[in-house]
């Protein structure tokens, strides 16, 4: 197992780390172990396409409805 060692952490962020700790039954040290873990594991699924990723930053604010654009056919004559 690796071991490491994390300075200059804020004192806020090291008290709501402890109290999170404790409200999952477990020590500090494995608090972290597991947010490492799931962040981690979450970044390694999320291969996504640049529309969905859009998507997925936006639609917790709520999406526009656009009006429907009727398609025509283009019209491939060329002209010089």
């Amino acid at each position: 197992m690796a071991s490491i060692t994390i300075r200059n952490l804020d004192k806020s962020v090291k008290e709501k780390l402890r109290v999170r700790a404790a409200n999952h039954g477990h020590s500090m040290e494995e608090e972290v172990r597991q947010i490492l873990k799931e962040t981690v594991s979450k970044e390694k699924e999320q291969t996504h396409d640049l529309a969905t990723s859009i998507r997925n930053r936006f639609e917790p604010i709520g999406g526009v409805e656009l009006p429907e654009i009727p398609r025509v056919p283009i019209n491939r004559t060329v002209t010089f």
